[in-house]
């Protein structure tokens, strides 16, 4: 028992090692490769992260911590970058969280969703000023200009907690912040080839855009350098709320143009959610500014340009499900709904510590 045990727990090791180099990389880009079916969430969540961890997001970058505020990422020391990435993906869709940026001069708080093939959208916060926001998005990777970014003033974002949402259609993206529009993209507006529509996972947490090995562009976008003498500095999280604005099991791309009508929805439909998504409610509409010029923001996520977007899904077994509280749990039904093959490991090593039989 004790030699399974330990086989259960090295297998499990291995798998999370692996899962923390591939939340950093793109492993395969379907723009030029066939590449496996990424996890569709297909439903709507909502995580109270105050209630602990929950493993439909996967840890890479450093150690987040949980408690009373949520879950906080923490920078302390160069090359800390802790962060949170979902194991699903969404095919349009509104994501709702709420948050407590970082300060500090160089410090970032990022928020994105981001595709396999490099669309992006962002919420980035930087810790010199507390009382802005930037919204940006990229398409497939392609940072050949910097001018999609705007900086949206607003209340003190260090103090206390914000509700900020990213609500993404076919037509247009509107970024709000506590129920004030700030940013509205239509498509038609967006550079040419540049409006995000392939399938995005959720990412976020905590980096130093200021630290002295970034390029100098880098350094100076995020308002550094960094003064790790000054720190920790950390970012909270309390809630996420995720609705797919598709449905199905997983999404697979019908070709290499990147486009959203090339997009499959395996067990469903795109934008088959799209109707029951509800209003999107609002109490004001205000306008940022357009950061232009030279400065070299960072596509790629969380921790900068050499983050190369996200990994692609594995299966389970059969058999699993997740909640409503985006918890991957067993599921006594014939639902078959894929995600990652740890939190099989995981069980798995618990029933034979515990000393059950697996099979029953």
């Amino acid at each position: 028992m004790a030699s399974s045990i330990w086989r259960c727990a090295m297998l499990a090791a291995t798998l999370l090692s692996g899962q923390t180099v591939a939340q950093t990389y793109t492993s395969c880009n379907p723009l030029s490769s066939t590449c496996p079916a990424d996890t569709a969430l297909g439903m709507a969540i909502d995580v109270d992260f105050t209630q602990g961890e929950v493993n439909s997001f996967t840890k890479s970058g450093g150690e987040p911590t949980y408690g009373s505020d949520g879950v906080t990422f923490t920078v302390r020391t160069s090359g800390d970058a802790p962060q949170l990435t979902s194991v699903f993906y969404i095919m349009f869709g509104r994501v709702e969280i709420n948050l407590k940026a970082a300060p500090g001069a160089g410090i970032v708080s990022s928020f994105v969703l981001q595709s396999d093939c490099l669309d992006e959208i962002d919420w980035e916060w930087l810790g010199a000023d507390s009382t802005e926001v930037q919204s940006n998005y990229f398409g497939k990777g392609i940072t050949a200009s910097y001018n999609r970014g705007q900086f949206h003033q607003m209340g003190n974002n260090q103090d206390g907690f914000i509700t900020y949402v990213i609500d993404w259609t076919s037509d247009r993206i509107i970024w709000t912040v506590d129920g004030t529009v700030v940013r509205t993209l239509q498509a038609s507006e967006a550079e040419e080839g540049q409006y995000p529509q392939t399938p995005m996972q959720v990412k976020f947490g905590a980096w130093s855009g200021g630290d002295p090995g970034n390029p100098q562009g880098t350094i100076d976008w995020a308002r550094g350098p960094t003064d790790y003498s000054q720190g920790p500095f950390s970012m909270s999280v309390k809630s996420v709320k995720v609705t797919d604005y598709s449905t199905g099991h997983s999404y697979t791309y019908g070709d290499t143009s990147g486009s959203w009508q090339s997009i499959q929805a395996d067990g469903g439909q795109v934008n088959g959610n799209l109707g029951n998504a509800g209003t999107l409610t609002t109490t004001a509409v205000a306008s940022g500014s357009t950061a232009t010029g030279s400065a070299n923001v960072p596509a790629g996520g969380i921790g900068g340009s050499d983050n190369q977007g996200s990994s692609n899904s594995n299966n389970l077994p059969e058999g699993w499900v997740m909640t409503s509280e985006g918890k991957i749990v067993p599921s006594s039904s014939t639902t078959i709904r894929p995600t990652y093959p740890f939190v099989f490991i995981f069980t798995l090593c618990a029933i034979l510590a515990s000393g059950r039989r697996f099979w029953s």
